[in-house]
């Protein structure tokens, strides 16, 4: 089955590479007009080279222009019918026992991968719920169920709180027609973060987590692309509130 979202509008943040840019190009070959954000300026132009996808350079911890950038989608294309909140990571932080965490790169972690889906929501809400329908899909991890293997107190605390929000937004919203749900990715090497960890695991310890999996295989971003499709389509119009995990059989 392929699905259709011709005339569809969707946002998505955290776009420029991974996750972001496989799911920005898989609604983009379904018909959708995809509006997609990052800062990283570069990677999202070559995300953008597909006809349908539209970037814009957005810092998503500035918080006005987040609200700008949400409005000025409304204002060429009408309400958002799809949000993905997609953005997030651990910036390149690396892990530090509690008493020697820095507090800066604590507020930092959170601000992508939590605040950044809260400013989004917030600002996409008033046209979905005038709409009376939408669709938001909140991109948490494997960290969000269980302790990390970062190790990252920050990245683990804020992906669990993505759960917490999409639960809780999908109560608030659901009344209004709206769908609020979450996607939990294991561990996919698909951007340089994720590259990084994965190689700094050496031969063996590879061989361990791929031996932890039922599918015996590593995933691709595409996979994760084709959760957030089935979140945002018709065939979920009575799905919310709920996380599926996507890691290969992990145990």
């Amino acid at each position: 089955m392929d699905l259709n979202f011709a005339g569809r509008i969707v946002a998505i943040t955290g776009a420029a590479t991974g996750f972001g840019r496989a799911t920005a190009r898989a609604f983009a070959r379904r018909g959708a007009q995809v509006h997609a954000a990052d800062l990283d300026a570069a990677g999202l132009a070559e995300t953008a080279n597909l006809p349908g996808i539209a970037g814009t350079v957005l810092d998503l911890t500035d918080h006005g222009a987040v609200a700008e950038w949400i409005a000025g989608v409304e204002r060429q294309a009408g309400a958002i019918g799809v949000l993905v909140n997609n953005a997030g990571g651990v910036l390149g932080r690396e892990f530090h026992p509690i008493e020697e965490a820095d507090y800066q790169d604590w507020r930092a972690i959170l601000a992508v991968n939590l605040d950044a889906a809260f400013l989004t929501i917030r600002a996409a809400a008033p046209a979905m719920k005038r709409a009376g329908t939408g669709r938001i899909v909140n991109i948490s991890s494997g960290a969000g169920l269980r302790a990390s293997r970062t190790g990252i107190q920050a990245y683990t605390s804020a992906k669990h709180a993505v759960i917490g929000l999409t639960r809780q937004m999908a109560q608030e919203l659901g009344p209004h027609g709206i769908t609020v749900n979450a996607v939990a990715p294991g561990l996919f090497p698909v951007s340089a973060g994720t590259w990084k960890q994965w190689n700094g695991y050496g031969p063996e310890k590879q061989r361990q987590v791929i031996q932890g999996l039922a599918l015996r295989r590593l995933g691709k971003a595409e996979d994760i692309a084709k959760a957030v499709l089935f979140f945002a389509s018709d065939l979920a119009d009575y799905v919310t509130g709920q996380v599926l995990p996507v890691n290969g059989g992990s145990f």
